[in-house]
């Protein structure tokens, strides 16, 4: 996906006009709002195929998974994103009585795009860290059949696995799950790379 800077605002702000909005969506960093473009068929399918292989496999278990449609709100950060999906285990703790903010999220997960992967993997991984809930954060490319998938450690380290056969599992320990990289790709055809240079997440002027 696409982000462009819009005007600043604050938090409940934006938060309100996300809410209020009937078309398009936007992430919120530090008082910066940033428009979302939608993402490629390969990209929807793979975060399709995982929401749906998580919710099979957390029935009859406390355990929740969501959508792009479901915010997440790092107060540390200041910062307010739509992940491609999230998990929860257990008590889900929601930023206000409008129940479609996470505040305490186990796993996230993101397809990377073109335009926001260097995004992805530097600076809004940071800011996911700093969740204390946070266990796991997966990426996932649509260029190729590849899993990155960072583990909290006992210790508070993070330790990176990668997974690009499509005989192996992703094991997501801290859910208590296995995801097989056949079903999270099942259908896709990966898209090539494009030529353009990713788009800065720096705001304009």
């Amino acid at each position: 996906m696409s982000l462009k800077p819009k005007p600043r605002m604050t938090f409940d702000d934006w938060l309100a006009a996300e809410r209020r909005a009937i078309e398009g969506r936007s992430e919120f960093l530090n008082g910066e709002v940033f428009a979302m473009a939608g993402g490629s068929e390969a990209h929807n399918l793979i975060a399709a195929n995982v929401v749906g292989e998580l919710r099979n496999r957390f029935k009859g278990r406390p355990c929740y998974v969501y959508t792009s449609d479901m915010k997440v709100r790092v107060e540390s950060a200041n910062l307010g994103a739509y992940p491609d999906a999230m998990a929860v285990c257990g008590e889900r703790r929601f930023w206000d009585e409008g129940k479609d903010v996470i505040t305490n999220p186990v796993l996230i997960v993101e397809v990377l795009s073109d335009s926001t992967e260097a995004y992805d993997r530097g600076d809004k991984f940071a800011y996911y860290r700093s969740l204390p809930s946070l266990a796991a954060y997966l990426m996932l490319s649509q260029h190729r059949v590849s899993a990155e998938l960072y583990l909290r450690q006992p210790n508070g380290d993070w330790l990176l696995s990668t997974y690009d056969d499509l005989a192996a599992c992703v094991p997501l320990t801290a859910l208590g799950v296995e995801l097989p990289m056949a079903e999270i790709y099942d259908k896709v055809e990966l898209s090539p790379r494009a030529d353009a240079p990713p788009e800065s997440l720096v705001p304009l002027g």
